[in-house]
């Protein structure tokens, strides 16, 4: 079993302090850009989970140039005693604009001293080759992270969720950044409409077999506003109680491989268009469960992955 500053999983907060030796923290920031999910060039309701802010509900703001956003959230993080940041281009999907716009915005980003890494969340059917060149430039300079919006491998489900894209497209934008030396981050949501749990740890499994270096597991929030909170409130499916996310996630966490890095085993959403499960809102308590669970039942990342190799030598 390997351990991982004395957690049961490889958390990012130690694969941090394992690369830059420091406390890092990230910034959100929203470089105001639009998506194809929404502009009309796929559809103009963005994903069916997806909020007015897509997924930048915590971004910084949009009418401030990206070095002022660092420099705000660097003023709101002081508590925590950084020496060191993470700029996050969270809002939206930020590599949907002009090359020469992206250079511009990235400049900023990495230029800013205290920044030790760029992440950019980004969809798969938004990554040019020149794009991916342009990134892979700044990744001479300074870590840059790909974080893309897979949420699930089923056709199916992404169907409904209105994704925009098919399995191919995801393969091929990860083959493309690998090639050029970035780090790809996967975003990944337990509790879509129609999946089992058995589904959701298929994904899992479906992601071992890919060269990605982090994962992020998301709870589904239900938020005002949108198509999904329409479903929701006419019964088509139910929200995940607290108990069912905790031991989803104990079997995401035993099912992963334990070379990649878990970004995040819950999240936030926006207290005020929240509309369920309202029991997210308590994140430390969640995180709290969690952490007891792994621990009672002596779970730890890709043990179901030994145990099955094992049985396969037997």
């Amino acid at each position: 079993m390997k351990r991982w500053d004395e957690k049961p999983y490889y958390s990012l907060n130690y694969y941090l302090k394992q690369t830059f030796r420091k406390k890092v923290y990230r910034v959100a920031l929203d470089a105001g850009m639009t998506c194809p999910n929404r502009d009309g060039t796929l559809g103009t309701g963005g994903c069916i989970f997806c909020s007015a802010g897509g997924s930048g509900d915590f971004a910084g703001d949009r009418r401030e140039s990206i070095t002022q956003q660092i420099e705000h959230g660097i003023q709101g993080l002081t508590k925590f005693h950084a020496d060191g940041y993470i700029a996050y281009f969270q809002a939206y999907t930020n590599t949907y604009a002009p090359v020469s716009y992206l250079r511009r915005v990235y400049e900023e980003a990495v230029s800013h001293p205290l920044v030790e890494a760029v992440s950019i969340a980004t969809r798969p059917d938004c990554l040019s080759d020149e794009t991916v060149s342009l990134l892979a430039e700044f990744n001479q300079r300074k870590p840059v992270w790909v974080e893309l919006g897979l949420q699930t491998m089923h056709e199916r489900t992404a169907e409904y969720i209105r994704r925009g894209y098919p399995l191919a497209c995801f393969e091929d934008a990860v083959s493309r950044l690998r090639d050029h030396g970035l780090d790809v981050i996967v975003h990944t949501i337990l509790g879509l409409p129609g999946e089992s749990r058995e589904d959701m740890i298929q994904t899992i499994h479906y992601l071992n077999q890919k060269d990605i270096q982090g994962v992020k597991l998301q709870l589904l929030h239900i938020l005002e506003g949108t198509d999904l909170a329409d479903d929701y409130r006419s019964g088509v499916f139910r929200a995940m109680t607290q108990e069912e996310y905790v031991d989803t996630v104990a079997d995401c966490v035993a099912n992963l491989s334990d070379t990649i890095v878990i970004h995040r085993l819950t999240g936030d959403g926006p207290k005020d268009i929240l509309i369920a499960p309202l029991w997210s809102t308590r994140k430390m308590q969640v995180l709290n469960q969690i952490h007891h669970k792994l621990k009672e039942q002596d779970i730890w990342q890709g043990k179901a992955l030994e145990t099955d190799l094992c049985l396969q030598n037997v």
